[in-house]
């Protein structure tokens, strides 16, 4: 069963594409960003300015939390995915160039852009995964840690 839970949540990754990232601010206020982002199984990628507050909060803590879902009206219809873990900020040039690769696929118009020397690639490493699936029953939830 657990193979099977984290083969959805790949799947559910894979086919949506903004996250609604929480980082902490160095002062202790929680923030929110909506970004764009990749991923390799349960591993999250998203490029940002390196000069944006979310950069600037995951140097300061890398513990992270993230939601993906869609607005659907059905609330006994909902599926979405619940995460925390912990964010880095990617240096290593094999790791920058298949988050390229798996950038350009996911966002064609990706490789129509120009670089841009202040982007800084983000990877974030679930601990811990909810998925939630009220079709299964309102309020339906499970959990797996990795």
């Amino acid at each position: 069963m657990a193979e099977e839970l984290k083969d959805k949540i790949y799947d559910y990754l894979a086919n949506h594409y903004y996250l609604n990232l929480a980082t902490v601010s160095p002062q202790g206020s929680p923030m929110a960003h909506t970004v764009a982002y990749v991923s390799e199984n349960a591993v999250v990628y998203l490029a940002t300015n390196k000069e944006t507050r979310k950069v600037q909060n995951i140097m300061n803590n890398p513990h992270v939390a993230y939601t993906v879902d869609e607005d659907d009206p059905d609330w006994f219809d909902m599926q979405a995915l619940q995460v925390e873990g912990k964010a880095s900020i990617v240096t290593d040039e094999n790791e920058l160039r298949e988050f390229g690769e798996i950038m350009m696929a996911k966002f064609p118009l990706v490789a129509d852009m120009p670089p841009d020397p202040d982007t800084v690639m983000i990877k974030i490493v679930p601990e811990v995964i909810y998925y939630l699936d009220y079709s299964v029953e309102f309020g339906h939830r499970e959990k797996v840690d990795l």
